[in-house]
């Protein structure tokens, strides 16, 4: 996989649906698909298991095509076909594939419960920070939960191993009782007189979590 499709498919998992009705075929187990560039050249397109593949063929010589892939190549004529190249992929990227940033299965069932109960899906605010978001009430646009990828240094632990956190409201009385510094922290970029940080990993109690989302929305929607 070259650094192109790296980037541009980073934390993204396709649309079945999406990717047939942009025009992709199902042969066998792979989507396929293949679309000019400046009709000098064919780009097909193989998408296997999430995993993107790409060849660029030269019309008139029928061979791969791979100068635009190389970072020393310069000139306005691979620049324009690079550019090109990474608009395509662009395209089916944002119409084709959906945000796949959180993996732990804690931080998915987070993601379900809150769709299918509250009927809202995570928003991703900051550009630069990419494995963050949040979610908010429709109705005063209030936050009531956030998803954030942190150190585990940064909630207190001895280890820079990166984590997936869930950000809460909770009432001020009850912090307390809540934080333990062993799954449940002081609120991460957040007022911690207002907020929690639940840790989402195997240990984390699915029940519990699930109560306290329903609190935080609950609290959100106080005036």
């Amino acid at each position: 996989m070259n650094k192109i499709i790296q980037s541009i498919f980073k934390n993204k998992k396709p649309n079945s649906e999406k990717l047939l009705k942009y025009g992709f075929n199902k042969v066998g187990d792979a989507f396929v698909y293949q679309t000019d560039i400046f009709q000098q050249f064919l780009l097909k397109i193989k998408i296997t298991s999430g995993e993107v593949e790409t060849l660029v063929i030269e019309n008139d010589t029928q061979e791969p095509y791979t100068l635009f892939l190389t970072n020393e190549a310069q000139g306005s004529f691979v620049g324009a076909v690079r550019q090109q190249y990474q608009d395509i992929l662009t395209d089916i990227a944002n119409k084709c594939f959906d945000k796949n940033v959180f993996k732990t299965q804690m931080a998915k069932k987070v993601i379900d419960y809150v769709s299918r109960k509250y009927g809202d899906e995570l928003e991703f605010l900051w550009e630069k920070f990419d494995e963050n978001a949040i979610w908010r009430r429709e109705d005063n646009k209030k936050w009531y939960g956030a998803i954030l990828t942190v150190k585990k240094c940064k909630l207190g632990l001895s280890t820079d191993e990166k984590v997936e956190v869930l950000d809460l409201r909770a009432k001020p009385e009850k912090l307390q009782m809540l934080i333990d510094n062993i799954h449940i922290f002081s609120g991460y970029h957040m007022n911690k007189k207002h907020w929690i940080s639940v840790l989402l990993d195997e240990c984390t109690n699915e029940k519990e979590v699930f109560d306290l989302i329903d609190q935080s929305y609950i609290i959100a929607g106080q005036k």
